[in-house]
């Protein structure tokens, strides 16, 4: 199946059920980009380091107004700042449309696809609550 690069393929272009990748996903872990990628239509690598998070959002927005990607997978490696990002993707699409498609979210870690949820999503933006969090179980916080 054909990769396209996600921030120079026209919005257009874009049907079906969607996978955006990591752009080095595939790479580092051939076996977890396949389960990422098992039953999507059309597969979009994108890089983070690269591109510029609001520019990605912004060419998201201009696919979801095209109305013709049915759901959005993302799928990243674990661990990596500028993967990280991508996650957020999908916590800003449903802050500012309350109504829109499904989407989902994958780390792989050890080859291995692991759902990364919502609250994860959204904890992750906030270094307090998480350290808050971490202080609790450690109590030296380390």
């Amino acid at each position: 199946m054909e990769i396209f690069d996600f921030m120079s393929t026209n919005v257009y272009t874009f049907s079906g059920s969607l996978l955006i990748a990591g752009s080095c996903l595939q790479t580092v872990s051939p076996a977890g980009f396949a389960a990422c990628a098992s039953g999507m239509d059309q597969i979009a690598a994108l890089c983070l380091e690269q591109t510029h998070l609001n520019m990605a959002l912004t060419k998201l927005t201009a696919i979801l107004g095209a109305g013709q990607v049915t759901s959005i997978r993302f799928a990243t490696v674990d661990r990596s700042p500028h993967c990280t990002q991508m996650h957020y993707m999908v916590h800003e699409i449903e802050r500012v449309l309350p109504e829109h498609i499904p989407m989902e979210s994958f780390v792989v870690a050890d080859g291995v696809p692991c759902p990364v949820s919502r609250d994860a999503i959204a904890l992750s933006k906030s270094l307090a609550k998480l350290t808050e969090l971490t202080q609790r179980k450690s109590p030296e916080g380390k």
